[in-house]
């Protein structure tokens, strides 16, 4: 796997967890931020890391995120080891 496929899985994932509130709650509290710091946060190059450490905290939310992406939950674990931090 590349960076950039690593990156995009990241990417996938953002957009999983902004699609379901819970979600996104959960890592509103996590970040310790708002709706308006999650966005500055995005822009950071370490941001894709936060978001699959997200994903991989839980089981369930891996499991959930790699069904609607249609990939294997072992491709997120595969991102996260390649993007490293």
């Amino acid at each position: 796997m590349t960076a950039g496929e690593a990156r995009d899985i990241a990417d996938r994932g953002f957009s999983h967890i902004a699609g379901d509130a819970d979600l996104v709650a959960a890592l509103l509290a996590q970040s310790g931020s708002d709706a308006a710091g999650l966005r500055a946060m995005a822009a950071r190059p370490e941001f894709p890391v936060f978001v699959l450490d997200f994903l991989l905290e839980q089981d369930q939310r891996v499991l959930d995120f790699a069904e609607s992406a249609g990939l294997r939950p072992e491709r997120a674990l595969m991102a996260r080891a390649v993007l490293g931090g």
